[in-house]
């Protein structure tokens, strides 16, 4: 399996970036899945200066329904015309960020909703027999503090999440988990996943939302200590993580797990 960044909010290979996510995926057996799209049509030009085709696809997923994932549906489905589009039911509610200049709405084109390509999914959704998604995570270990800037669907009650879910790809003895920006916790999101595949991934490619915490920094430092510490508990496990991680954090917790973590700019590929 390869997985390539089209879209990271920065790159070391000279890419245009923007704030977002998007990672093709090409499957051993020749499938090939888009999971997230940026909040533009950049993730697709990203794809033809990597030579990879966006009109290849055979399946996409967005994580969540934040502009900066699903941003990009529109050009999906234009230059894409067989794939289907897996989406949480609750994806189009409205989302909100709090900003310095008040509430911004970062939500998904309400005007896509009804269209015919779009699988709306629930709490697990079985794509196939090598692919799951699943969603309604609990838990509160290591949740990111950033989320109380994040509101919906309405303007004053801090979002829930509902809307989010991560996919697990199982294939030639690995188990790879795919999360967006795991607002819900990513050791959460861990421990869904175990529950609904039956093991531990063996890789995880995922945002951490550890940015806007509004720690200070030792209480920030003790955080990411203590998410560290969580992670190391799969020892058999790869992190790859990018976007809302944030460069500094991410610095921090690999200085903490070492090789067991990498980032993964735009684009950059790993092999597994």
């Amino acid at each position: 399996m390869k997985i390539t960044s089209i879209i990271e909010n920065t790159s070391n290979k000279g890419l245009p970036v923007e704030h977002g996510l998007s990672l093709y995926i090409e499957k051993d057996e020749g499938q090939k899945v888009l999971f997230d799209m940026g909040q533009s049509g950049l993730f697709a030009r990203n794809a033809t200066a990597l030579s990879l085709s966006i009109a290849d696809i055979d399946v996409a997923v967005i994580s969540h329904g934040h502009y900066d994932h699903g941003g990009g549906l529109s050009t999906f489905l234009a230059e894409n015309q067989k794939a289907k589009v897996y989406i949480h039911k609750d994806a189009f509610l409205p989302h909100y960020s709090l900003r310095d200049t008040g509430l911004r709405y970062i939500g998904l084109d309400k005007s896509l909703q009804g269209n015919e390509r779009l699988v709306l999914c629930d709490e697990v959704t079985r794509i196939d027999n090598d692919m799951t998604l699943f969603a309604n995570v609990q838990g509160t270990c290591c949740s990111p503090v950033g989320n109380r800037l994040l509101f919906g669907p309405t303007e004053t009650e801090n979002d829930s999440f509902c809307h989010e879910q991560s996919l697990v790809v199982a294939e030639g003895g690995n188990v790879v988990l795919f999360a967006g920006c795991a607002h819900r916790g990513i050791v959460n999101i861990l421990r869904k996943a175990e529950e609904v595949v039956g093991k531990a991934p063996t890789h995880v490619f995922a945002g951490m939302h550890l940015v806007k915490s509004g720690l200070d920094e030792a209480s920030e430092n003790a955080f990411i200590a203590a998410l560290a510490a969580e992670l190391q508990k799969y020892k058999d496990t790869m992190f790859y993580t990018m976007h809302c991680t944030g460069e500094e954090q991410y610095q921090k917790l690999q200085s903490l797990m070492g090789r067991q973590i990498e980032y993964l700019a735009c684009g950059d590929n790993v092999m597994i």
